[in-house]
């Protein structure tokens, strides 16, 4: 199996992943716009046991009951994003790592919580919910 590198802006952070990913996909939902600062998130999601840091060590943040994000202590780079309602995985924030081309995102998710000026010109599925099914 292939595995993908990545870490944080300043690189006192550093990770490997094993593929294969359990999905790929951008987040519309307020608590990552919050976390990340930006409209949406990239994620690319494997088993924890795919997950190894190889230098330094994420701080995690409680961000909501259940929830818990990583990110670097130092430059503030957020890693990562756990929660109880996907255990035993681990939801890496694409863009961190070295080849962020590697996973392309094949769904939008929790659109119901998209700011209304950001557009998408994409074909992918859009799901309202983590429930949901696609939109038309």
């Amino acid at each position: 199996m292939a595995s993908h590198e990545g870490g944080c802006h300043c690189g006192a952070i550093r990770y490997r992943i094993e593929e294969p990913a359990k999905f790929s996909s951008l987040c519309h939902c307020r608590s990552c716009q919050r976390s990340s600062g930006t409209p949406v998130s990239a994620f690319v999601g494997v088993f924890e046991v795919q997950f190894e840091e190889t230098k330094g060590c994420r701080a995690i943040y409680l961000s909501s009951p259940g929830v818990r994000r990583g990110f670097c202590q130092i430059c503030g780079t957020s890693l990562t994003f756990a929660g109880e309602n996907w255990p035993g995985e681990i939801h890496i924030y694409t863009a961190t790592l070295d080849d962020p081309e590697a996973f392309a995102p094949k769904v939008h998710t929790m659109m119901d919580d998209n700011i209304t000026w950001f557009h998408t010109a994409d074909d992918l599925p859009r799901l309202g919910s983590f429930a949901a099914k696609p939109k038309d």
